[in-house]
């Protein structure tokens, strides 16, 4: 799949999805949203990042920027493999099947995880075999390094790894070996989890191309400080003699926070990246290239400038701009990945600099229509009479408040909107539209389909029109964020005839005319719950 064509997504991270087990995962679920939306003329399934979350359960503060979240696994799947028997897969009733409740899931998941890679040792076939060490080789520069981590970090009771034995903090090589040597089972476990993870989401991405489906995933310009990426490789970051951060990044005051969001992930020596011709970062963008269609780079303004805060700072009040080396990294990513489709997340700070960096690579940028009418330094570039061809549109991003919970926000919730702007923002809007607002998730979800921008992006909380309890994101939160989930059944026939009327209705479907044909009504409305795997 292309960018560029007159087309249109939706937005939706695989553990939102529904299914028995308390997340969603890559099985029978995901495979069923898929058709779903091909039956709606969808032609992109944007997620956020697929990596192991770590605090706050965020995808953006990972232990890996290369590895997948095992909590993704489908243990269907895996009982279809004969791994698992049909007991293993009844999970304890949750409270609320609208909520992700990560401790639960990975308490439920975890040991049945476990069972399937002792089964799976036992009955090793030499394609099988074939199989994992080919992909323990084709990974090999971060695998290791992962898997290692990962074990050490549970060796340790899940202390981040600046509070680790000196020699293990600092990677002195006979620790290390001794390490690898003590934890080997823990090691090849997490081996194990990867090489099954990436199974299951080649089959997910493979089921989707046969359907028209294009994948968009999520780089974070950033890492997070207790990942297996910054432990391996400290010198790549600004860190003192102890691992701890020097500086480390956020963005200052801004429509989200009125003390900015100190995010704490540590900086990058860029001058250091410099000196291996950036191949950190090259085997990044190679890792998310193999797994999707097209990448949304997360912060894209960091490419240019970035904000650079003390370490050990409270707030994101006091910190500088400094220049970052975006334009020669890009340059290189693209001599060598020149096949890689990357889209900007522009939002922010959007100064000339930053625009002319991204239109210098003809990188499309974002368009986010709950922006366009109140103080937005960009609001009236995000009016779809101003959009450029080149540029994805959204109702809302995963940051946002749902569409209903921003119209219907009275003050000081979702954002440092006052009470008079968001009344003049009301009534630049109903204007804008000519409505009355009463069903405003589809009057904003039409001024997306009517922009010319080549591609608009919906959330699937604003197809269903849901209010601020169905956001996912309150950015400078570190709680409750992250677990939203479909709800069995919520996409009814009305709601996907309507947004499948839409699609072809602003011409949007045209790029599905020579793809596979799935009706609306053929891809049913429940995504529903697959049989129980026999004994």
């Amino acid at each position: 799949m292309k960018l560029g064509i007159r087309s249109a997504g939706v937005l939706l991270h695989p553990t939102s999805l529904p299914g028995p087990h308390g997340i969603g995962d890559l099985g029978p679920q995901a495979h069923r949203f898929a058709e779903i939306i091909a039956g709606c003329k969808q032609s992109w399934w944007q997620m956020l990042p697929i990596v192991p979350p770590g605090a706050g359960n965020s995808p953006y503060n990972a232990f890996s920027a290369f590895a997948g979240n095992p909590m993704l696994l489908s243990l269907h799947r895996l009982a279809e493999e004969g791994y698992l028997e049909a007991g293993d897969l009844t999970a304890p009733k949750s409270p609320a099947d609208d909520r992700v409740d990560f401790s639960a899931v990975e308490r439920f998941k975890m040991p049945r995880l476990r069972k399937v890679f002792a089964a799976f040792e036992k009955a090793l076939s030499r394609a099988l075999l074939r199989d994992f060490e080919n992909f323990r080789a084709q990974n090999v520069h971060w695998l290791e390094d992962y898997a290692l981590f990962e074990a050490l970090r549970l060796a340790h009771n899940g202390s981040p790894w600046t509070q680790w034995e000196a020699d293990v903090r600092s990677r002195r090589p006979r620790a290390l070996a001794l390490a690898r040597r003590d934890l080997d089972n823990e090691i090849k476990f997490q081996f194990f989890l990867q090489h099954q993870f990436f199974r299951q989401w080649q089959a997910l991405r493979q089921y989707c191309q046969s359907l028209g489906i294009g994948l968009i995933g999520d780089i974070p310009i950033f890492v997070a400080h207790n990942s297996a990426d910054v432990w391996a490789h400290q010198e790549l970051f600004w860190l003192d003699n102890a691992g701890k951060p020097l500086k480390v990044a956020g963005v200052p005051p801004d429509y989200f926070s009125k003390t900015g969001q100190l995010w704490g992930n540590p900086l990058y020596r860029w001058n250091a990246m410099r000196k291996n011709n950036f191949a950190w970062w090259l085997a990044r963008f190679r890792s998310i290239g193999e797994k999707f269609d097209a990448v949304r780079l997360d912060h894209f303004i960091g490419f240019h400038n970035y904000w650079e805060i003390p370490g050990g700072s409270l707030t994101a009040q006091r910190g500088r701009w400094v220049l970052s080396p975006g334009k020669e990294l890009f340059t290189l990513v693209k001599k060598k990945l020149g096949h890689l489709q990357i889209i900007a997340e522009d939002l922010g700070v959007v100064t000339p600099q930053v625009k002319a960096l991204r239109d210098f690579f003809n990188f499309p940028g974002l368009c986010v229509l709950q922006m366009a009418f109140g103080t937005d330094l960009e609001a009236d570039n995000y009016k779809p009479h101003n959009h450029p061809r080149n540029c994805l549109v959204y109702t809302g991003t995963h940051d946002n408040d749902t569409t209903s919970g921003w119209f219907n926000d009275k003050g000081l919730i979702t954002s440092t909107r006052t009470k008079e702007e968001i009344e003049k923002e009301h009534i630049n809007i109903r204007r804008y539209l000519g409505v009355d607002g009463r069903e405003i998730h589809w009057d904003m979800i039409r001024l997306a389909f009517m922009s010319v921008a080549h591609t608009a992006v919906i959330p699937v909380q604003d197809l269903l029109g849901l209010g601020s309890q169905g956001r996912m994101n309150l950015p400078g939160t570190a709680k409750g964020n992250w677990s939203w989930r479909l709800k069995e059944g919520v996409l009814t026939k009305d709601i996907l005839s309507r947004w499948t009327e839409l699609t072809e209705t602003y011409g949007r479907a045209s790029c599905f005319s020579n793809r596979r044909k799935v009706g609306v009504m053929a891809a049913a409305t429940k995504i529903s719950t697959p049989p129980k795997a026999t004994t």
